[in-house]
């Protein structure tokens, strides 16, 4: 299972922290992450393997998209700062419009992406 895990500059060390919380989870053999590059480079730095694409700024939102469109991508969870512009933003709304036309779960805070993971473990 392909999972994509992006996080704004605010949002970074939450991300982490929350995959490191769930580390059995997420070094599970059928879980693959791929991410944005920044992102990925901190959640490369904390210990997880990781498919880096582009910066969410460079495109990287835009390629998981398209991994969205192609049904590669099974689960996004991107922990967005609400309260930050963010310049790439028709990219972000662009990937969040793909999750729902192809009905990719798609968590946008901590809280969400412990009940899709907890729903996924609950599954085996």
């Amino acid at each position: 299972m392909e999972i994509a895990i992006i996080a704004h500059d605010g949002k970074k060390a939450e991300m982490v922290q929350f995959l490191n919380e769930h580390k059995a989870f997420f070094h599970q053999d059928h879980i693959t992450l791929v991410s944005t590059g920044t992102t990925g480079n901190k959640v490369e730095a904390a210990g997880f393997k990781v498919k880096k694409l582009l910066s969410g700024p460079l495109g990287g939102d835009a390629q998981i998209a398209g991994r969205v469109a192609e049904e590669l991508c099974e689960m996004v969870l991107f922990f967005r700062d609400p309260l930050a512009k963010h310049p790439h933003e028709p990219d972000v709304l662009m990937l969040m419009r793909l999750c729902d036309v192809h009905d990719v779960p798609l968590a946008t805070n901590p809280a969400t992406a412990l009940l899709l993971i907890n729903g996924l473990s609950y599954l085996k």
